[in-house]
């Protein structure tokens, strides 16, 4: 195994910190993060993409677990401290500078298969697995997602509906994925320590329903939960069909969207048809 120095060195030599306008939170133990890493798998030779590597924690993890890594980092302090790992696994890290909202995946993992893996900057989290998510095509060239989140929001991605946390990322991470709780992690893991206790959700693709659109299903939901108080046949009167959908299926208009099930909204969105 490669000799590192502790990430604590790493990060005290580079003279970083964690950006809170970033949403960086460094994790340090290498135990914890040697877990996260095994948690898709036996990952040697396996492309995998991490999104705000900062210093390089999970990184190292990863390249250990014998992975190919492209890590996106748009902190350019950090890129020194990943320039080191990369000497010390040659060949299997590539860093790119940029914002990964912005950076096609897809393109740079060269159109092969991947998994991702990320403690991902709470700033941008919810932005990105949505993306990962959306997108007609399926299965997606993604394997799996193995991903950090604040605790509410990772709560919100494997809700059941009828839950309090149960919403439109439930159902994009329901629909044709299954989605789990695959690690908590307390604050205290963290440097600086967050206010908010964060989870890890582990995510592979499923079969996708037959007849239906992904930009239906997103439609769909984000006008039934963007009024989540509200009855359906207020909530979707916005979207053309969608209450004489509803009237067909035998879905009750009077219900409110934390009510309907993921199958329930997958129904509504076949009988609508594509946007």
């Amino acid at each position: 195994m490669v000799d590192l120095p502790p990430i604590r060195d790493v990060i005290q030599r580079h003279g970083l910190s964690a950006s809170k306008a970033l949403g960086q939170n460094f994790l340090l133990d290498e135990q914890l993060l040697a877990r996260i890493a095994a948690l898709p798998g036996d990952l040697a030779g396996e492309k995998v993409l991490e999104v705000g590597p900062g210093p390089g924690g999970l990184t190292r993890a990863l390249l250990r677990a014998g992975a190919k890594v492209t890590a996106i980092e748009m902190d350019r302090r950090c890129l020194p401290a990943l320039a080191e790992l990369g000497e010390a696994f040659p060949g299997q890290l590539t860093v790119i500078e940029g914002d990964a909202l912005r950076l096609d995946h897809g393109a740079l993992m060269e159109g092969e298969p991947f998994h991702v893996l990320s403690n991902l900057p709470y700033n941008v989290g919810t932005a990105l697995f949505v993306k990962w998510l959306g997108g007609e095509a399926w299965p997606p060239q993604w394997r799996s997602l193995t991903l950090m989140f604040q605790r509410e929001v990772a709560d919100r991605i494997v809700a059941s509906a009828g839950a309090d946390a149960y919403g439109r990322l439930a159902v994009l991470g329901q629909w044709r994925s299954e989605a789990r709780l695959a690690m908590k992690v307390h604050r205290s893991a963290f440097t600086p320590p967050p206010k908010v206790m964060s989870a890890i959700v582990h995510v592979t693709p499923a079969a996708m329903p037959e007849g239906v659109s992904a930009r239906m299903l997103e439609r769909l939901t984000e006008a039934a939960f963007g009024q989540r108080r509200k009855m359906l046949r207020q909530s979707l009167k916005s979207v053309p069909g969608a209450l004489e959908a509803l009237a067909a299926l035998g879905i009750d208009e009077t219900r409110r969207a934390e009510t309907v099930s993921v199958a329930e909204f997958v129904s509504v969105a076949r009988a609508l048809g594509p946007v």
